[in-house]
C-alpha cells in the first residue's frame, strides 16, 4: 500500500506520503489524499471481500477450482446491472452498486435452488452455477450487442473491472459489510475446521452439514456481491488468494484471515502494476488478474491431473 502511494506519474516519497495523510495538506494532497489512497484502500477491502468469499465457497465445495464467480454471483451482478439499464430502472451507471449487489444474491439464491437435491452437492452445485453463468452471460451479450456505443463501452468497462475513478463513496459501504459480517466470520472459522472431512464423518461429529453449508455460502455469495458492486466483477482474486494463503500458512484448512489479507496484497499490487504499466494509461485491474490468473488457473488442473 506504501508502494502503491507513493509510485505513479508523480513520485512522492513515503515519508511525505505520511506528512500528507497526517497533515491532509501540502501539495501532494491531490495527488496522494484524493486520488490515490481512497483507490488503494478500496482495492484493499474488495481483495480480502475476494479473498474471504474465495475461502468459504471452496471450502462449501471441497474445490480449488471453484470461486464466487463459478456460482453465478459475477455473472449476476452483470446481467442485473446491463437488464437494469436497458429498461430504465437504473439511469445511469452509478447505480450499478447496488443493482449488482442484488443481481449476485439472487443468481447464487438460484444456484443453490436448482441445485438442491435432498441435500447440496458440491458437485451439482458447481455444475449449476457454470449452466446458470453461461446463461447470464448471454444476457449480457445481446445487451452489448444491442445498446447504443456510449452505454456499452460504459458497461463494458464496469465488467472488466476496476478501481479507476473510485474510491471513499464505494469504500464505505463495503467496510460497514466487512464489519457486520465479523461475528458471522468468526462462526465461519471455526464451523469451516469439520468440513474439511468428508460429510460423514462431519455428521457424526455433530454438524448440521447442509445448514453449515448454506450458512457459509450465504456469507460468501455477500461479501462477493458487495466486492462485485464496489468494483466491478474482478476475475481470479477470489479464486487464487485461498490457495497462495494456503501455501503461505501450510494448514489443512483454507485460512480466514490469511486469505484476506492473501487477496489485499493481489489486487493492491495487481493495481499498482496496472497504473503504472502502460503511463499514462490505466489498465483496468481485472483485466490483469484475468491476463495472470488464466495461466494459474491452467497450472493448477495440471498439478490436480499429475497427482491423480
Amino acid at each position: 500500500m506504501v508502494a502503491s502511494a507513493s509510485l505513479g506519474q508523480t513520485y512522492v516519497d513515503p515519508a511525505t506520503v505520511w506528512h500528507t495523510l497526517r497533515t491532509g495538506g501540502g501539495p501532494y494532497d491531490l495527488v496522494v489524499g484524493e486520488l490515490r489512497v481512497p483507490r488503494i484502500v478500496l482495492g484493499a477491502l474488495v481483495g480480502a471481500a475476494l479473498g474471504l468469499s474465495g475461502a468459504l465457497v471452496q471450502t462449501v465445495t471441497r474445490n480449488p477450482l471453484a470461486s464466487p464467480d463459478v456460482i453465478g454471483v459475477g455473472h449476476g451482478a452483470a446481467a442485473a446491472t446491463v437488464l437494469a439499464l436497458a429498461t430504465g430502472a437504473a439511469a445511469s451507471p452509478g447505480a450499478m452498486p447496488a443493482v449488482s449487489v442484488a443481481g449476485g444474491l439472487t443468481a447464487a439464491a438460484l444456484v443453490y435452488v436448482l441445485a438442491w437435491r435432498h441435500g447440496m452437492q458440491p458437485s451439482r452445485f458447481v455444475l449449476t452455477g457454470v449452466g446458470i453463468g453461461v446463461a447470464l452471460s448471454a444476457i449480457v451479450q445481446l445487451y452489448l450487442t444491442d445498446s447504443e456505443l456510449e452505454a456499452a463501452e460504459q458497461v463494458k468497462l464496469w465488467l472488466t473491472g476496476s478501481l479507476n475513478g473510485r474510491g471513499w463513496e464505494q469504500a464505505g459501504p463495503l467496510a460497514v459489510v466487512l464489519l457486520l459480517c465479523l461475528p458471522a466470520l468468526v462462526w465461519a472459522s471455526r464451523a469451516m475446521r469439520p468440513l474439511g472431512l468428508d460429510p460423514e464423518t462431519a455428521a457424526a461429529l455433530g454438524v448440521r452439514v447442509d445448514r453449515t453449508r448454506l450458512g457459509l455460502t450465504v456469507l460468501g455469495v455477500v461479501l462477493a456481491a458487495t466486492a462485485t458492486g464496489a468494483a466491478g466483477p474482478i476475475g481470479f482474486v477470489a479464486l487464487t488468494a485461498p490457495q497462495l494463503a494456503r501455501r503461505v500458512t501450510r494448514t489443512p484448512q483454507l485460512p480466514l484471515l490469511c486469505s484476506a489479507l492473501t487477496g489485499s496484497v493481489v489486487l493492491v499490487a495487481a493495481d499498482l502494476v496496472a497504473r503504472t504499466l502502460l503511463p499514462p494509461l490505466e489498465i483496468p485491474v481485472g483485466a490483469l488478474t484475468s491476463l495472470v490468473g488464466g495461466p494459474y488457473l491452467l497450472w493448477l488442473l495440471g498439478r490436480r491431473t499429475a497427482v491423480r
